[in-house]
């Protein structure tokens, strides 16, 4: 073979595997560069390896795009790179793998004298060779027959997408906007009394608009809620480049010429360019408020003449200016796919929901003046993912309060996902209000969060509550009137979930003191709070078994199976992440603790996958065996993470696997988030530098060797030496210079239990 050859299949292979042009690559960032947005695209189900897809959007982007390979609902993403075909490219507005999908809308390139709507028969062949994937730019070959193709190409910003098609030179272009699927796979509210769906086309303006009242999760809408909640809609504003050959509507497979309009489900608008049109943009605006919001948001992001490349760039230009706050040492290439990755992922939610200052409320079916988030999935989140958004996102944390705030004003109560326990956006508040956070109303946040602790769900005695029980109303803290307020535990013959939530009631009953106490309020409301949150875990102790067990309202134990929520006694017995030193006491002192911890790891039992289980291997150096934690952190992350499709071994709920990750490679980890402090780990790496929003001078956390040596020897803050497993709060909000000292073998800093 000659060198001229050879030459040209390297290129050709580099050409085909890595097509993004250089004006995607602006500017430059070796962080983003480093992001593989296939990471938890993966498994056997999505449920079980991340659930995330390869979407372009900037950071709390409304509206996020991906090829379409699949019509997503509950457990289901619109992509999984091991299909086959592409049936079009979609703007989700779903939250998390296990929520639904709501105002969805799909655009769909073809060519051909037949216009394809079906999802069944539209798909075109595609190869994951020809795909790029960018955080702000993805495009992919698709196959339209002959050998000839479809580059399809896309972008977007936070409520608009941008798409381009450079269709082959002989067969008719067409484009078409879904706005509608199938009613029985829609499950749409029987109590929605207008259509379906819509779609208008006005070939002067080169638009296609419409409207899709999709909402998947309605089921579970709280009841007082359920009227209201059932007016919501999404609405499109598509604005092509080109000018119209022809336009008509696809409705259940028959197509209508000619037709502007059309209503009901199974619903697309489509339009037909001259032939031999070579390319065809589309912007397409989303709103929650009305296709006029749609167009506003369309001509406020990415006005007329704005070009795909420019939009890429003010995308990538987003991502660059949070991950690259980040700098590491010592990484390998994957070690960077994988922890920029996770940055990635955590940056997505909650996601913005208001438009032009005004968002759309489905409580009381009203457009109000404000910031808007939506998507917070707190009972995982409140455990890291959002202290990593107090640190790196700053400006964006009381826009999520306040808009939390604005749920309570207009809901009764703060957020919850109904299939979630507890009420953990009390933690989300007291965390912030401790850590400094303000910019948003103190008063109205204590008035909510202690509503949460005090009143309880309306017909409380007689509604279980089970995991998305329907016509029921907020459950918020389920029990609070029958058993805990009076005996401290949530009954199991009562409520379902019970010995969970009296654990998560607990913690937020401590996250209630911590705001009261940083509030000043009353030293009775202050004592009260504090005396029922440490009282309550320890009524669930059965010192016969040495384990947490539900409790009927008699008092008699339910069994050690009962009354769990995605966990199990194992995990939840090391659940009283506010009083580990009542729990260490409990389980028999220090040594005695570390040794159930063995037990529980050693036996199999920690679960990375879930949420319940991801401080559990931080409770070692609470007890004085800081070595064991080190040795767990690694090998959980090494065991759970890695830079494949199936590089997430669970769910990531909205970014909470992710902050483990993260927090765990910087070398500590928030087990109590209302704390305001950090259990010290093990580092990965052996220097990482963060660049905080608003800090004068960067956090450097250095720990040479790190690769290799996994535990401490020694650990100074500032020149400060810290002796005990733990970093406040204020040591690394402002920056500084934490050191480690790595040793290859277990040191007795931090405690020397596991050697009693």
């Amino acid at each position: 073979m000659s060198k001229l050859s050879a030459f040209l299949i390297l290129f050709l292979g580099l050409v085909s595997a890595s097509r993004c042009p250089s004006s995607f690559s602006i500017p430059r960032s070796d962080a983003v560069d480093h992001v593989n947005a296939l990471i938890g695209n993966g498994g056997d189900t999505p449920n079980g390896s991340g659930g995330m897809i390869p979407s372009t959007a900037p950071p709390f982007a409304m509206t996020r795009w991906v090829a379409q390979t699949h019509e997503n609902y509950v457990s289901v993403t619109p992509y999984n790179h091991t299909a086959k075909a592409i049936h079009g490219f979609q703007g989700t507005h779903q939250p998390a793998i296990w929520m639904g999908e709501s105002g969805q809308v799909v655009v769909v390139p073809g060519t051909g004298q037949q216009i394809k709507s079906r999802f069944d028969e539209r798909g075109l062949v595609f190869s994951n060779a020809t795909e790029v994937i960018t955080p702000s730019y993805y495009c992919v070959d698709l196959q339209v027959g002959n050998g000839e193709v479809i580059l399809a190409e896309q972008s977007a910003t936070s409520r608009v997408g941008h798409l381009r098609f450079t269709f082959p030179p002989k067969a008719p272009p067409y484009v078409l906007l879904e706005a509608t699927r199938p009613t029985a796979l829609t499950s749409i509210p029987t109590n929605i009394t207008y259509p379906l769906g819509s779609v208008a086309i006005d070939p002067a303006r080169r638009e296609i608009t419409g409207t899709n009242s999709e909402r998947q999760d309605w089921i579970i809408t709280p009841t007082s809620t359920a009227t209201s909640a059932g007016h919501f809609r999404g609405y499109f504003c598509a604005r092509f480049d080109t000018a119209f050959a022809a336009w008509g509507v696809a409705q259940n497979g028959s197509v209508r010429a000619g037709a502007d309009a059309g209503m009901g489900s199974l619903l697309s608008g489509y339009a037909r360019f001259a032939e031999g049109t070579r390319a065809v943009s589309v912007r397409v605006g989303v709103s929650f408020i009305s296709v006029d919001q749609a167009r506003r948001n369309l001509d406020a992001e990415i006005p007329d003449g704005v070009q795909l490349e420019e939009t890429a760039r003010r995308t990538r230009t987003a991502w660059a200016e949070k991950l690259d706050r980040v700098t590491l040492e010592g990484a390998t290439e994957e070690d960077k796919e994988v922890f920029y990755t996770a940055f990635f992922h955590s940056l997505q939610y909650p996601y913005e929901q208001d438009e032009g200052g005004h968002y759309y409320s489905g409580y009381d079916n009203t457009v109000h003046k404000g910031v808007s988030y939506t998507g917070y999935s707190i009972w995982d989140t409140f455990r890291a993912e959002w202290a990593w958004l107090i640190l790196f996102a700053p400006e964006r944390v009381p826009g999520m309060i306040t808009s939390m705030l604005q749920d309570y004003k207009e809901g009764g109560w703060l957020p919850m996902w109904k299939n979630i326990v507890g009420t953990h956006a009390d933690s989300l508040i007291a965390e912030a209000v401790i850590k400094g956070v303000d910019g948003f109303d103190m008063g109205l946040a204590w008035e909510a969060a202690y509503k949460d602790g005090t009143i309880p769900p309306d017909n409380d005695w007689n509604t279980s509550y089970s995991d998305r029980e329907e016509n029921v109303g907020y459950e918020v803290r389920a029990g609070l009137s029958s058993v805990y307020a009076e005996k401290g535990w949530v009954a199991d013959d009562v409520h379902s979930e019970s010995a969970s939530r009296t654990l998560d009631y607990a913690y937020d009953d401590y996250a209630l003191y911590r705001l009261a106490d940083a509030l000043g309020k009353s030293a009775d409301v202050v004592n009260a709070l504090r005396g029922r949150a440490m009282s309550a875990p320890f009524t669930l102790f059965n010192n016969a078994t040495g384990f947490m067990e539900a409790r009927n309202a008699s008092g008699a134990w339910a069994g050690a199976d009962a009354g769990w929520t995605e966990g199990d006694k194992w995990a939840y017995s090391f659940d009283v992440v506010h009083d580990v030193p009542a729990l260490v006491r409990h389980r028999g002192g220090n040594a005695s603790f570390v040794r159930s911890l063995d037990d529980h790891f050693d036996g199999g039992h920690n679960d990375h996958s879930n949420e319940p289980s991801h401080h559990i291997p931080y409770l070692y150096a609470l007890a004085g065996a800081a070595s064991k934690t080190q040795e767990r952190v690694r090998e959980i992350a090494k065991a759970n993470y890695n830079n494949t499709p199936t590089g997430l071994s669970g769910n990531e709920d909205c970014g909470q696997m992710s902050a483990w990750y993260m927090f765990s490679a910087l070398g500590f980890y928030p087990v109590n988030p209302v704390s305001g402090e950090y259990v010290v780990g093990s580092p990965f790496f052996d220097r990482i530098t963060l660049n905080l929003p608003g800090q004068a001078k960067p956090l450097t956390i250095t720990a040479e060797g790190a690769a290799s040596a996994r535990y401490v020897r020694a650990l100074t803050v500032n020149g400060q030496a810290v002796v005990w497993p733990i970093l406040r709060h204020e040591q690394i909000a402002a920056g500084g210079d934490v050191r480690f000292e790595m040793s290859d073998i277990p040191e007795t800093w931090g405690g020397v239990t596991e050697s009693l």
